[in-house]
């Protein structure tokens, strides 16, 4: 009896023991991640709060702002949005000197936010390599006094600690297998490698194939920035295959750590992206460029490809950026690498899942014979999803929803997937009836059945529609960091050497 007491003890450890390994696995292997950075250096964005809505309508769970402002934080409680977090480059230097720094500005701008706005990532610093001023001496030492700050909340677990970085800080990248860091700054990159390794934090880097093309267009295809290009570029060493120029500007930073003994640190990208208008000479910062580009990323991100050196590696990635930064200096590129306009219309139709916009069903992306289409709400849309989109339509959409009150003639049935295809059929007709207008974040469906009942009539493109002069769909532009890309450009003179290696 003892033995078979035991015996089944045993076993019911055992299927313990598997139970928790499972869910440690299932913490290790969410997926690769897709966030979108949100700077403000723009006199014409909208609200914080209005902000908050268009992120949750768009179905982007993942948000990198360059400060702590009290404001955006209060916006993003309880969205379930992660939120990454900077220290800017001004206050390295009192972050650095004295602990009661940090432990000030934890208790009054982190803190009493915490854990309604989720946040994730703290970054200390910003391409510290790029400041004219020499601070990336301050970037450990300010980083240390962050994370014993959080250790004393009991936030260091739940709060990673890192520093963003442009493709500066490597000497060489290309090809990919000879990826090394510069000297010139071995006397903090060692001590940074080794509180990100002690400390289980990636390595974020600024990754950008824009400015290669912009560079030199006659020796780099767009298909290799774009994600498109049919041919492959073969590093000599390992003989991995390259198609694209993001996987191989990430191999070299991959390869430039494993050089160093840095096995285990993961990369990160916290700027990524392509300018959707240019300067006359800037002919290929286009809407459909920066389409494609960003479309293909995400893409390439979702399905865990990973890159020729790590394959099926999970990589968290930041689109740059949410809005355009009118107040940014340099080309007309540098304020147009926006996602969406400042009157929050997209500049271009992004699906942030990587799976297409619109329901599958045979009405789906269709029209009627006459050419007449309209738009509903999902079936397989959440609650909480339709209600972010339908308070969206009905606020900053400027759609008119009298319809759907109390009394009025489309206010019965009395559901949420009724009153929001309502209102998301009056936006779609009031912006010109376009795939983009009837996203939704990928709850609108286009069908080709009038969706009409009763007294419930819904609109066509000309009939019954509100329009607002703020409401129409355009291509615009957006640079959102609280530094210039203009910084990026010192990682040319790498980009450059991978031209001339491959000629």
């Amino acid at each position: 009896m003892r033995r078979s007491r035991m015996g089944k003890g045993l076993g019911f450890n055992l299927i313990i023991i598997g139970i928790l390994l499972f869910i440690v696995l299932l913490d290790h292997c969410q997926g690769s991640k897709v966030g979108v950075c949100y700077g403000r250096n723009a006199d014409d964005l909208p609200t914080p709060n209005k902000v908050a809505q268009l992120v949750q309508l768009h179905n982007i769970k993942y948000l990198r702002i360059y400060d702590s402002n009290i404001q955006v934080l209060k916006a993003f409680a309880n969205t379930g949005v992660e939120l990454m977090i900077g220290v800017p480059n001004s206050d390295l230097l009192a972050f650095a000197q004295f602990q009661s720094n940090v432990d000030s500005w934890l208790k009054n701008s982190i803190l009493p936010y915490y854990p309604a706005s989720k946040i994730t990532y703290i970054t200390v610093g910003a391409e510290v390599t790029e400041s004219p001023n020499n601070v990336s001496a301050l970037v450990v030492p300010a980083m240390k006094n962050v994370l014993t700050g959080l250790r004393k909340a009991g936030l260091h677990k739940k709060i990673k600690v890192s520093s963003t970085h442009s493709l500066g800080v490597l000497s060489r990248s290309f090809p990919p297998s000879a990826g090394a860091f510069s000297s010139n700054y071995a006397f903090f990159l060692k001590p940074l490698l080794e509180f990100l390794a002690d400390n289980q934090s990636p390595f974020m880097i600024n990754i950008y194939p824009y400015y290669a093309y912009r560079e030199s267009p006659s020796n780099v295809s767009l298909d290799y920035a774009l994600f498109e290009s049919s041919s492959e570029v073969i590093d000599p060493n390992t003989g991995l295959l390259y198609t694209n120029m993001f996987d191989a500007q990430i191999d070299a930073l991959y390869f430039a750590l494993m050089a160093l003994n840095f096995r285990t640190i993961r990369v990160m990208v916290t700027e990524t992206g392509w300018p959707s208008k240019g300067s006359p000479k800037e002919t290929s910062a286009t809407p459909d460029n920066a389409q494609t580009y960003n479309t293909n990323l995400i893409r390439h991100v979702i399905n865990n490809t990973g890159t020729p050196a790590r394959p099926g590696e999970e990589l968290d990635v930041y689109i740059f950026s949410l809005f355009n930064e009118n107040r940014k200096p340099g080309l007309d590129s540098e304020r147009n690498w926006g996602l969406f306009y400042p009157d929050q219309t997209s500049v271009y139709n992004l699906d942030f899942t990587g799976k297409g916009a619109v329901d599958m069903s045979t009405q789906a992306n269709s029209t009627s014979s006459n050419g007449t289409a309209w738009c509903i709400a999902s079936s397989k849309a959440s609650d909480m999803d339709l209600q972010n989109a339908l308070d969206w339509a009905c606020g900053s959409g400027n759609v008119d929803c009298t319809a759907i009150q109390p009394s009025q003639p489309c206010f019965e049935p009395d559901t949420l997937v009724s009153h929001a295809s309502y209102a998301f059929n009056s936006y779609f007709q009031q912006n010109g009836a376009t795939d983009v207008a009837c996203g939704f974040g990928g709850n609108g469906v286009k069908v080709n059945k009038d969706p009409s009942y009763d007294n419930c009539l819904y609109a066509t493109v000309g009939k019954n529609k509100t329009i607002s002069s703020g409401n129409t769909t355009a291509i615009s532009s957006t640079s959102s960091s609280s530094t210039s890309r203009i910084e990026v450009s010192a990682g040319l003179p790498i980009i450059m050497a991978f031209i001339s290696y491959f000629l």
